[in-house]
This record gives C-alpha cells, sequence and structure tokens, in this order.
C-alpha cells in the first residue's frame, strides 16, 4: 500500500515543477525526509517532517496535499479517528480534490462507514469519470452487498475506460470468485500476474486451481508466490489445503501453524483442516 504515498508526493512534486508553488529550501527539504520516512514506515518521523514543512509556509497551497499525506501516515499509524479528521480537514480546504476524498474514502471503509466511503468515490467519479481507482473500490463495497448487478455495470465501465488497468482484472477476478467462478476467473488473474506478479494474485489464482482440482497448477502457484513473500499466510493457508487433498495430513498440520503464524485466525485454518 505504500505505492500510494508514493503517488501523492510525486503530485507534489509536479505542482511545484509546473510552478503552482514556490517552496523555500527548507520546505522542499522537508518534504524530501517525509517523503523518505514514509517508504521506510516511519511513521512518526514522517508527520514531524509533514508537520514542520506546513508550519514554515502554512499558505502554501500544496499544504492540502501533505494534509492528505498526514492523514494517511496517522491511519497507517493506527490512529482511525485522528486520520479522519485530518482529511476531513484536509477536505474543507480542497473539497474539489480526488486526493483527499480517494483518501478519507479509505479510512472511512476501514472503520465501516461504508456508505459514507462510497459517497466520496461516487463525488470522485462525478469529478473525474475517467479514473479507474474509484470505480474499482465502488465495486468492491457494491459486491460486498451482494448488489451482482450493479457490480458488473461498474466493471463494464471499467472495460470501456481501460481494460488492460490492473484494477480492471482485479475486479473481473474478484466478482468471478465471489459467484463461483472460479475456472472463469483463472483467465483475469493470469493477465493480473502479468502486469504485476504479486505473491497475493499467485495466492487468488492457486486458490482457483484447487476449487477446479488442479492441484499441479495450485503447487505452482503457491510455490511462486512463497518465492515473492514468504511470510504470506494465505499462501500457507492453501499449501494446507493443498496436501489435505494430497492425504498429507502432517504436512497440512504443518501449513496450517505457519498460516496461523503468518497472520491467518486460526478459525480459518481449523475449518480447512478439520
Amino acid at each position: 500500500m505504500r505505492h500510494i504515498f508514493t503517488t501523492i508526493i510525486l503530485s507534489v512534486f509536479t505542482i511545484f515543477s509546473i510552478g503552482a508553488a514556490n517552496p523555500s529550501d527548507e520546505y522542499f527539504s522537508l518534504m524530501g525526509q517525509a517523503d523518505k520516512a514514509i517508504k521506510d514506515g516511519k511513521w512518526e518521523e514522517a508527520e514531524k517532517h509533514l508537520k514542520h514543512a506546513m508550519s514554515i509556509e502554512p499558505g502554501n497551497p500544496s499544504n492540502v496535499l501533505l494534509m492528505s499525506n498526514l492523514g494517511m501516515v496517522q491511519y497507517y499509524d493506527g490512529r482511525d479517528a485522528e486520520a479522519l479528521g485530518t482529511l476531513n480537514s484536509a477536505h474543507i480546504m480542497a473539497p474539489s480534490s480526488v486526493t483527499v476524498l480517494q483518501n478519507r474514502a479509505k479510512i472511512l471503509t476501514a472503520l465501516g462507514r461504508i456508505s459514507e466511503a462510497e459517497a466520496d468515490y461516487q463525488t470522485i467519479i462525478s469529478l473525474d469519470s475517467t479514473l479507474i481507482e474509484p470505480r474499482f473500490y465502488k465495486a468492491m463495497i457494491t459486491l460486498g452487498t451482494n448488489n451482482l448487478t450493479a457490480v458488473e455495470q461498474e466493471i463494464s465501465t471499467m472495460q470501456r475506460i481501460d481494460p488492460a488497468h490492473r484494477l480492471t482484472y482485479l475486479a473481473q477476478a474478484t466478482r468471478l470468485t465471489h459467484i463461483g467462478k472460479y475456472s472463469e476467473a483463472i483467465t483475469p488473474l493470469s493477465k493480473l500476474i502479468e502486469l504485476s506478479p504479486e505473491s497475493s494474485y499467485y495466492g487468488s489464482r492457486a486458490l482457483c486451481h484447487l476449487m477446479t482440482s488442479q492441484l499441479p497448477e495450485a503447487a505452482d502457484d503457491i510455490a511462486r508466490g512463497l518465492e515473492l513473500d514468504p511470510t504470506d499466510g494465505e499462501l500457507y493457508l492453501y499449501r494446507a489445503m493443498l496436501n489435505k487433498m494430497r492425504y498429507r495430513q502432517a504436512d497440512a498440520q504443518a501449513d496450517g501453524e505457519k498460516a496461523i503464524k503468518f497472520g491467518v485466525p486460526s478459525d480459518r485454518v481449523k475449518a480447512i483442516l478439520k
């Protein structure tokens, strides 16, 4: 998720480059230090630099993006209420900022305030109907309500705007797995992996292979995913499923324990192994 921050910081640098703001050397330096701290996951340090930058140039119009960053830093530091307050303040400063609305929607979703998050995503779409990301998250929220017709309409729009976008493939695959069409989901997942070979995507495709009894393919996806991230608990869960299907009970139990070690809830593991 750290790529979110990089995008926002780069957008601030772009503003500077086209002359919308003329920051002092100190302001610019503090931005760079905040960016590095964000990339390193040093939330307290990042917050200090962002607040310092805004304090030395309180009238700089780019502060709205720094405040948006600050809200996300606070969120990833586990301070949800404070993060939402910061994003609300940033929204007051710039009510048409897509970046601010998108970040606030993510926090609202995490807080379970789904209708408010959906409203923010809809506002973003109204501001720029060509954006893929807000349509993806809006579709995922709608999927949670089982309004499949609305989900299909959103995904159709995404396919029309950018059929080869990573999130378009992910939306397709998520909808198909949600309705149990695992065999059909393999195609968009394969295209997704070609674009972005991440462990979680290998895990999703491995699950589809498991659900369609393609065990060698599932084993290959699990192995590839673990090469990318040996701490991915979901992959150990799927390998436990695979070993159980192959009647390797001891191996399945060992993988179940690894899945729990890397964050998979024990009740999910027990349900697989029983």
